[in-house]
């Protein structure tokens, strides 16, 4: 007897992180984990301490929410990491897909290990800080 298939039961389970790119795959409330650079921090006045981090990996980006009280559980991580791994839960409203964080991982020195890789010089320029510093 042939069983159905199921892509979207598919998937790399945390710790394992998922692609950006298939963020379509889990379904809604999926615990999942995404990793990437940050390149936008948001946290708007009128969003009751919420935070919106906007992460990018070699396929796409990724965007989190973080809510207050996970914010100051990992504050520090929120506020200096330049490379994050975030577990949480998959919230998907029509076409729009977040990833609600409930844990936070600043694994900024990750970036050392992948300057010292292979063709490295030529990414060395994507992975400097976007206020210029070093």
């Amino acid at each position: 007897m042939l069983t159905d298939y199921h892509p979207f039961e598919d998937w790399p389970r945390p710790p394992a992180a998922l692609p950006h790119a298939r963020l379509n795959e889990p379904p809604s409330g999926a615990r999942v984990t995404v990793a990437g650079l940050v390149l936008v921090r948001q946290r708007p006045g009128t969003a009751k301490g919420v935070v919106f981090l906007t992460l990018e990996d070699e396929t796409g980006v990724a965007n989190v929410v973080v809510w207050a009280k996970v914010f100051q559980r990992f504050r520090r991580a929120v506020i200096a990491g330049r490379l994050l791994r975030v577990t949480g839960r998959l919230q998907r409203e029509a076409e729009v897909v977040h990833v609600v964080a409930e844990a936070i991982e600043d694994i900024t020195p990750m970036l050392d290990e992948l300057l010292a890789a292979p063709g490295a010089p030529a990414r060395r320029a994507e992975a400097a800080r976007a206020d210029g510093r070093p």
